[in-house]
C-alpha cells in the first residue's frame, strides 16, 4: 500500500479515544487509520513519542490585512499560526477597509491564495448599512460567519441598538457571532475616567455589567428571532451562568487569555500590553471560565489574536489600543494547562477542533477520521520550553506571554497532507486555501 504521507507510531487522538496508530494520507485526505506494516509513502513522519491531534483551529484571529503590514499580514499571521500548531484559522473582518460587502470579500478570497500558510475561513462584518445583504454574504465561499460588534471595540463596525440587531438576526440563518458589550453603558461610564489613569482602569470602565447586559440583550433577541448565536470571548462568571439556560440557541467561546491571565496583576505587570476587549478580569471570573470548560458550557477556545504596534501599546491608558497577540502562543499555553491537569487532551481537541467545526459548520475538518482533510497537529506533551519574543514572527514582535515557561509544544503542523512546520521550522511555500462551510 502506497501513500502520499504516512505518519508512523504516534498516539492519535480520535473521536473514539487515544490509540497508537499509523495514518495514511492520499490527495490531502485521510484514507487509513492503521496502515499496513509494509506500507510505503512519498513522505514519512516518525511520530513515536508524540500525540497526533486533528489539525487545531483558532476560530478568532485578526490578521489586520488589509491594514498595516508593519503590524501583521496574511503571510506573517498564518506563518505564526503554523509555527504555533494551528492548521486552520478564521480571520475577522475589521480590517482597513473592512470586509463588509461582496466586492471586498471577493478581493480577500483572491488575496489569500499564495499568501496563507494554513487554511482560512473569513468572517464578514454585519453593519447597519449591509443588513439586507447579510443573508447572501453568509453563504459565500469561504465565509465562516457574520460577525457583529454590539459594543464599540471597532470604530464604525457596530450595531448597538436592538432594532438593528433584530433586523440583522432576521437576515440569514447561519450561526451569527457577536462581540457582546453594551455600547450605551460604555458611553455612559466613559466620563467617569480620565487619561493617564492606571491601565487596570480598563476593566473598571468596561465592567462586568457592561458585558453581562450586552449578553442578556442578545439572548432576548436570539430567542425572539430564533437565530443561532455564538457569543465570543465570554469573560464573566455572570454570563457563563446565564448562558447555560440558552444552550438551545447559543454557543460559547472563551479566550486563552481569560483562562490564563488574571487582573489586576496582568495590568500591573504588562501595562498596555494587558489591555484587550472585553478586559481581563479577576480570579473569580477566571475560576468560572475553567468551571465552564470542565462542565461543557464552553464550545470553543480562541486566541483573539489582535496585534498592534509596540509603540502604540506602550501609550498611557486609554490611548493604548485594545488587543493582544496570541495565535502563535495559543497551543503551547493550552498544552501547559493540560499538563497542569486543568483539562484533558481530549477536551482540548474538542474545544479547538471538533468544537469550531460543529459551531461554524466547517466541512472536512475537526477530527481524525477516514475521508477528512489530512490536517494534523503533532505535539510533545513533555517538552519544556519558555515562550520568547525572539520566536514571535508577527511584525509587531511582542507577546504578553514572554517569559512564560510551558510544558507541551507543537512539533509539526500538517495542512491537507502537506507538512508546513516541523520542529520550529516553516517548510515549503504558502499553500493554504479557503476552508469550506455548510450553507
Amino acid at each position: 500500500m502506497h501513500y502520499d504521507l504516512l505518519i508512523r507510531g504516534g498516539t492519535c487522538v480520535t473521536p473514539w479515544g487515544a490509540e497508537i496508530a499509523d495514518i495514511g494520507v492520499r490527495e490531502g485526505r485521510i484514507v487509513a487509520i492503521g496502515a499496513p506494516i509494509g506500507a510505503t509513502a512519498e513522505v514519512r513522519i516518525d511520530a513515536a513519542g508524540l500525540h497526533v491531534l486533528p489539525g487545531l483551529i483558532d476560530s478568532h484571529v485578526h490578521l489586520r490585512d488589509p491594514g498595516d503590514p508593519g503590524v501583521e499580514t496574511i503571510e506573517t499571521g498564518t506563518r505564526a499560526a503554523v509555527l504555533g500548531g494551528i492548521a486552520t484559522l478564521f480571520d475577522m473582518p475589521n480590517t482597513d477597509p473592512p470586509i463588509a460587502d461582496i466586492e471586498s470579500l471577493a478581493w480577500k478570497r483572491d488575496y489569500v491564495a499564495g499568501r496563507s500558510w494554513c487554511d482560512i475561513g473569513l468572517y464578514v462584518a454585519g453593519v447597519k448599512t449591509n443588513i439586507d445583504a447579510l443573508a447572501a454574504l453568509e453563504r459565500q465561499l469561504g465565509v465562516c460567519a457574520v460577525k457583529v460588534f454590539a459594543g464599540s471595540s471597532t470604530t464604525s463596525l457596530m450595531i448597538e441598538d436592538d432594532a438593528h440587531l433584530e433586523r440583522a438576526m432576521r437576515s440569514g440563518h447561519r450561526r451569527m457571532a457577536f462581540h457582546s458589550e453594551d455600547e450605551y453603558r460604555l458611553q455612559a461610564r466613559k466620563p467617569l475616567f480620565s487619561r493617564g489613569q492606571p491601565h487596570r482602569t480598563h476593566m473598571e470602565w468596561r465592567d462586568e455589567e457592561c458585558a453581562f447586559l450586552g449578553t442578556r440583550r442578545l439572548m432576548a433577541l436570539a430567542r425572539k428571532t430564533g437565530r443561532a448565536t455564538h457569543i465570543l470571548h465570554v469573560s464573566t462568571a455572570e454570563e457563563l451562568e446565564y448562558l447555560r439556560d440558552y444552550r438551545d440557541i447559543a454557543t460559547v467561546e472563551v479566550l486563552v487569555n481569560h483562562l490564563t491571565q488574571v487582573a489586576p496583576d496582568c495590568y500591573d505587570r504588562l501595562g498596555g500590553f494587558g489591555v484587550m476587549n472585553p478586559p481581563i478580569r479577576g480570579e473569580r471570573h477566571r475560576a468560572a471560565a475553567w468551571a465552564a470548560v470542565q462542565d461543557g458550557t464552553v464550545d470553543t477556545i480562541g486566541s483573539d489574536h489582535a496585534p498592534h504596534a509596540r509603540a502604540a501599546k506602550a501609550r498611557p491608558w486609554p490611548d493604548c489600543p485594545a488587543g493582544l497577540t496570541g495565535v502563535q502562543t495559543l497551543v503551547p499555553l493550552m498544552l501547559d494547562h493540560v499538563a497542569a491537569g486543568r483539562l484533558t487532551l481530549s477536551r482540548l481537541v474538542d474545544l479547538m477542533a471538533a468544537g469550531p467545526a460543529r459551531v461554524y459548520g466547517l466541512l472536512g475538518k475537526g477530527r481524525i477520521a477516514a475521508g477528512y482533510d489530512a490536517d494534523f497537529t503533532l505535539v510533545d506533551l513533555k517538552a519544556r520550553r519558555t515562550i520568547q519574543e525572539s520566536w514571535i514572527v508577527s511584525p509587531c514582535g511582542w507577546t504578553p506571554f514572554a517569559g512564560s515557561a510551558v510544558t507541551g509544544w507543537p512539533m509539526a503542523t500538517i495542512v491537507r497532507g502537506q507538512p508546513v512546520m516541523r520542529e520550529d521550522a516553516v517548510l515549503g511555500s504558502p499553500r493554504g486555501g479557503l476552508a469550506r462551510f455548510s450553507a
